[in-house]
Order: C-alpha cells, then structure tokens, then sequence
C-alpha cells in the first residue's frame, strides 16, 4: 500500500470510516472512495474523532468489518491518520 494513506472520513450523516486513498487524491471533493474501509460503529474515546486518528479506537470501541467502499458521498471531514492508530484500526 505505498501509494495509499490511512484517513478517516467523517460525512454529513454522521458516518465516521477509517480506510485508505491515493496520495495524490484531491481532498477537496464532497464525494471520495475508500480501501479496506472500516466504519466506526460505536467509539469511547476521551478525546472524540481527533483520538480515533491519533491513538485509535480502544477495546470498547466497536468497529465494522472490511470492505472496499468506492463513494462516499458528503464527506465532511478527512484526518489522516498517525501510525500508532492505523495499526489498532487494522486489528480492531
């Protein structure tokens, strides 16, 4: 995947997915598609959205199941996400 970055899409109705995106992707768009997606169900987190991409989700936090989502539309937010936290997303 040395091409593609972990990111975390929030959307207009609340949607809160981790996956992967192209680099060179224009983030500008309202409507993006994701590999190897995840969406966050459910999240306890101390610190909201922002700890989901920087630390990850914790053992309390209940995650979805892979899958590639090719349009998410009305995005309304994208993180990137810190190393430490893209290793918990992949094994939640």
């Amino acid at each position: 995947m040395s091409n593609l970055i972990a990111v975390i899409f929030t959307t207009e109705h609340r949607g809160v997915f981790f996956g992967y995106i192209d680099k060179n992707e224009d983030l500008t768009k309202e409507t993006l598609g994701l590999k190897d997606a995840k969406m966050a169900i459910k999240w306890a987190t101390k610190k909201g959205i922002c700890e989901l991409a920087s630390i990850g989700p914790n053992d309390q936090s209940l995650i979805g199941a892979k899958a590639d989502i090719p349009v998410i539309h009305k995005i309304t937010a994208v993180f990137l996400v810190e190393k430490e936290a893209e290793e918990k997303w992949i094994l939640a």
